[in-house]
């Protein structure tokens, strides 16, 4: 009995079987419904200047302290991912340019747009802040100071402003793909809080 069901066994694991067809990855989850961002009219009853511009760049602060940005300013010369902000897998450097090291570029697996089957996310322009320009652990204050300093942002404010609210690179945090929750509000939404807090005088917070 054994050797009748040990070559039953042996029959039925090498009896041939129709292949699984290829199917394609159903697309990931839709992001979650993005949060609102304030208009610059909601401050115009902050009467005092200062305050004003203070308080739209806190509004602002909403996206500059999103995961989203804040993955692409870490502390160190490795990027960080996800919500959670992890470190990247697999390991990789920022290299001289930002772009990556010259064996492992940031371009071999972020192409130039989201690939929605494997969920990477992609843009043309896709690579690290300058160092002079990392975010991770800093006040919002300490980086609204480093905005504000073109030895570290490299930026004129009219530089900044266009970075801000016409980078295609900034925008790809309102489109990141997969199930990845948006910065806050619009580009568009965000640049008009930049513009405002720059033209009341760029207060920083404390």
């Amino acid at each position: 009995m054994i050797f009748v069901a040990a070559a039953a066994g042996l029959v039925y694991a090498l009896y041939p079987r129709t292949m699984p067809q290829t199917q394609t990855i159903e697309a990931r989850l839709q992001p979650a419904e993005f949060d609102r961002l304030r208009q610059v009219s909601d401050f115009n009853a902050i009467t005092d200047p200062t305050a004003r511009s203070v308080a739209l760049f806190f509004e602002a602060g909403r996206v500059i302290e999103h995961p989203r940005c804040m993955n692409c300013h870490p502390r160190t010369d490795r990027p960080t991912q996800t919500e959670a902000m992890r470190p990247h897998t697999p390991w990789v450097t920022r290299g001289a340019d930002g772009g990556g090291a010259p064996t492992l570029r940031c371009s071999t697996c972020h192409q130039a747009e989201n690939f929605e089957a494997s969920g990477v996310p992609g843009n043309h322009k896709w690579r690290l802040a300058p160092i002079e320009m990392a975010w991770q652990g800093k006040t919002l204050g300490d980086i609204c100071r480093q905005l504000l300093d073109p030895a570290r942002s490299h930026m004129t404010r009219e530089e900044l402003l266009q970075h801000m609210a016409q980078d295609e690179l900034v925008g790809w945090a309102w489109h990141p793909g997969a199930n990845r929750k948006p910065a806050p509000g619009t580009q568009e939404a965000f640049g008009s809080l930049i513009k405002a807090w720059l033209d009341t005088g760029a207060a920083c917070p404390q």
